[in-house]
């Protein structure tokens, strides 16, 4: 028999196992009836605590760097991703306690469910400003992550 006839009908002897494999894993299958489907693991951050300090500035070093070369684009462009009026910063500057900062502070605070008190914020918005708003542009990048999906029972 010539060498390409014999590589032929090797060829279609491994094609028909693998077919007739495949025939009989589907029969298999359709003959087969779930139960229970597995459900699938949600891991979602719900902690009654900032994700990070306010001197992590290092966690977000893109966020830190464009708050300590342009800090006003920074806060607004924070105060954009909150919701809020992209303006709202600039009212930091028609009091000695800065008001938008602690205002915002104090809304991301409520809206996340996180513990502290005003005066906490009035400190922090007054004494530590930027490290205020980096704080605050890192929770709600942490707390807006896409919900993660685990199965454990992948093959």
């Amino acid at each position: 028999m010539p060498y390409f006839l014999l590589g032929f009908s090797h060829s279609a002897f491994l094609f028909t196992i693998l077919f007739s494999e495949a025939n009989s894993e589907d029969a298999t299958m359709a003959n087969t009836m779930v139960i229970q489907q597995p459900k699938p693991f949600v891991q979602a951050i719900t902690s009654n605590q900032w994700s990070s300090d306010i001197c992590d500035c290092t966690k977000d070093m893109s966020s830190c760097c464009l708050a300590f070369w342009c800090f006003p684009c920074f806060a607004c462009i924070t105060a954009r991703e909150a919701g809020e009026c992209l303006c709202l910063p600039l009212l930091n500057g028609f009091g000695l306690i800065p008001p938008a900062t602690m205002s915002l502070r104090v809304g991301i605070r409520q809206r996340y469910g996180i513990e502290g008190t005003m005066c906490n914020d009035c400190v922090y918005s007054f004494f530590c400003g930027p490290c205020t708003w980096c704080q605050m542009s890192r929770e709600m990048k942490t707390r807006l992550q896409p919900v993660t999906l685990i199965n454990p029972h992948v093959r």
